[in-house]
């Protein structure tokens, strides 16, 4: 089993219109609602490729409600795969053990544009959490560990929760003996990746502002003089960049694409995290997280990948090892 960590759930809005305009009224041509946040989209895409998921953090309120609802209706059933493929196999449960709370999980909304591909996000802040509600998702995550495989502790804080909350349950995740990637940003990564993660998926972005470069293989290795064991930096359309105990890589996709790019990120850390359990070489790793993110961007639903595209993209990575540093 792999265990996700979603602290600020959301319930994902995705609106398709004709051509965005600044200042105007427009008609939404197509909707679509489902589950979010950063460990849930995670958990979705370790469904799809065969892996049993639980997933924990908070839901409340009448939109949590619905994230429930609708994430009790993800069966493998809906999954479009068919038997005896190796590349995505049958779907797997997606198992709910999230904390309840008494404020309403948060919205949000991507607005698409069908003419261009571009997309505009608008995310909401969250619930607030209390402190006993911090306690019981504590209890509830170190009894999850027991049954886990790996886990992933991913996304934003929401109101309540101390800014060290994911370098506590690293630590909780490292004594258990259980692998943990961390994929946050700003102050919340700055102080897990303290608590020494085996991994981290930070952008580039995210990366410049942990270690103060724009030179993705100088700032993975600062992030990785900081506390992570391997660090996964995604570079967007150019790939992901691997520094780890075992060697270092960059995985390329075929060509540039168009299209929506949230819940890409997410994906990746599905394939990484898949990838990890299944015993895949760091290359095969990267492979897959390339694939997933790439087939992400191509889906028209935020949060989901294309299958077709991913089979399609798999063997045409293109894989680089780099020398270590001297």
């Amino acid at each position: 089993m792999i265990l996700t960590v979603t602290l600020n759930t959301a319930l994902d809005l995705t609106y398709g219109v004709p051509e965005l305009v600044p200042h105007a009224s427009h008609r939404v041509s197509d909707m679509s609602e489902r589950p979010g946040g950063k460990g849930l989209n995670v958990a979705r895409v370790l469904s799809a490729l065969g892996h049993d998921t639980v997933v924990t953090g908070f839901a409340g309120g009448a939109t949590g409600a619905v994230l429930r609802e609708l994430l009790a209706g993800l069966s493998p059933q809906d999954a479009d795969t068919e038997a005896g493929n190796d590349s995505v196999p049958a779907a797997a449960p997606i198992t709910d053990a999230l904390v309840t709370v008494a404020g309403n999980t948060r919205r949000t909304i991507a607005v698409v544009d069908r003419a261009t591909g571009d997309t505009t996000q608008l995310n909401e802040p969250g619930p607030l959490v209390t402190t006993a509600a911090w306690t019981t998702l504590i209890g509830r995550y170190q009894e999850l560990l027991t049954g886990a495989d790996a886990v992933a502790l991913c996304g934003s804080l929401p109101p309540g929760i101390h800014v060290g909350a994911y370098a506590e349950l690293v630590r909780l995740a490292r004594t258990a003996g259980v692998p943990v990637l961390l994929d946050t940003s700003g102050e919340p990564l700055r102080r897990g990746i303290a608590a020494r993660p085996d991994l981290i998926k930070p952008n580039a972005d995210e990366l410049a502002q942990l270690t103060g470069s724009r030179d993705p293989l100088r700032a993975t290795h600062d992030a990785r003089r900081r506390g992570a064991h391997g660090v996964v930096a995604s570079l967007g359309p150019d790939g992901m960049l691997a520094v780890t105990p075992a060697g270092i890589w960059q995985a390329s996709p075929p060509a540039k694409v168009l299209g929506n790019p949230t819940g890409a990120g997410d994906s990746a850390v599905a394939g990484l995290l898949s990838g990890l359990v299944e015993g895949l070489s760091w290359p095969d790793r990267l492979r897959r997280a390339v694939a997933l993110s790439t087939a992400t961007v191509l889906s028209p639903t935020a949060g989901d990948f294309d299958r077709a595209a991913y089979e399609e993209l798999l063997p045409r990575v293109g894989i680089e090892e780099h020398a270590p540093a001297a």
